[in-house]
């Protein structure tokens, strides 16, 4: 299996039709048919449903595409490490984390690095702990910042200074939003939005004094602006991290929970990486960071 061959797949899923994906690599349709038949071939089935007016992928091609633009984008990432010129500081630093304040940490080392080394750029990818984890593992990027990490075996971590406070984001008018704070008799039999991954560990449910099946759970989100605008709607109240919606001005306030619940933030990477300079000098410069935190 050739990375051209990988290429030429991802135009025909990413188009919907053979035509259009070769008019895109300037090549003839029957010359690239015949390149994905014999991709077909060499993975032993059927990558697209044909004979409709637009080509779908089956789940076969489903899962070659995912693992397709995994395999592009490590070689891509590959080749920007590895060309650099021995005396060069240039390159990217790939990161990966979730919605929190606390990035803000992170990105002032970035930025102190761009300034000194122009020529070094920063990635940054948005996901849940399971996204950027996954990310982590197969070496898409080079840094992972995650919210309350449960495991961190095979990986050294960084434990950023600050930490974040939960809280319920609500309508203006709602009637708690005249509350200093919110308590669990306050959310009674309220609809709630939780983060799916604080449910799934059970955090909201504790905090509640319930169990997990118990909780009324409206809707769950895995990035708060959907959950935003959830709440804008009226579907009900969402639990999330403070300092990460702006309300100024939205029609939406926010409220610390009591009994207070706190997160930590790790700055995580795998053990043993073999980092490129960009790399190596965001570390120290995050280090440095946290420091005078």
């Amino acid at each position: 299996m050739e990375l051209r061959e990988l290429r030429y797949f991802l135009a025909i899923a990413q188009s919907g039709s053979i035509s259009g994906a070769a008019e895109k690599l300037y090549m003839t349709q029957p010359s690239l048919s015949r390149q994905m038949q014999n991709l077909e071939r060499e993975v032993g089935g059927a990558l697209f449903e044909r004979g409709s007016r637009r080509i779908k992928l089956t789940e076969r091609g489903k899962l070659l595409k995912k693992r397709a633009e995994e395999m592009l984008e490590l070689y891509e990432k590959t080749i920007a490490d590895v060309s650099t010129p021995e005396h060069d500081i240039s390159g990217e630093v790939r990161i990966g984390g979730g919605e929190t304040p606390a990035m803000k940490s992170v990105i002032r080392a970035a930025l102190n690095i761009e300034r000194a080394h122009p020529k070094v750029k920063f990635k940054f990818f948005s996901g849940d702990a399971v996204s950027v984890l996954e990310k982590l593992d197969k070496g898409l990027i080079d840094f992972g910042v995650i919210i309350d990490a449960e495991n961190t075996d095979g990986y050294n971590a960084l434990r950023l200074p600050l930490s974040d406070a939960w809280g319920a984001l609500m309508k203006t008018d709602c009637k708690l939003a005249a509350k200093p704070f919110i308590t669990p008799a306050d959310l009674e039999g309220l609809p709630l939005i939780c983060s799916e991954q604080s449910f799934a560990k059970g955090l909201i449910a504790r905090w509640l004094g319930k169990d997990s099946d118990e909780t009324a759970i409206a809707a769950t989100y895995n990035l708060l602006f959907v959950a935003s605008q959830l709440v804008e709607e009226g579907a009900g109240v969402a639990l999330c991290l403070d300092g990460i919606i702006n309300t100024e001005g939205s029609g939406l306030t926010f409220r610390r929970l009591e009994p207070q619940i706190l997160t930590h933030i790790d700055v995580m990477w795998k053990k043993y990486a073999l980092f490129s300079k960009p790399a190596e000098l965001f570390l120290a410069e995050l280090k440095k960071e946290c420091a005078l935190q």
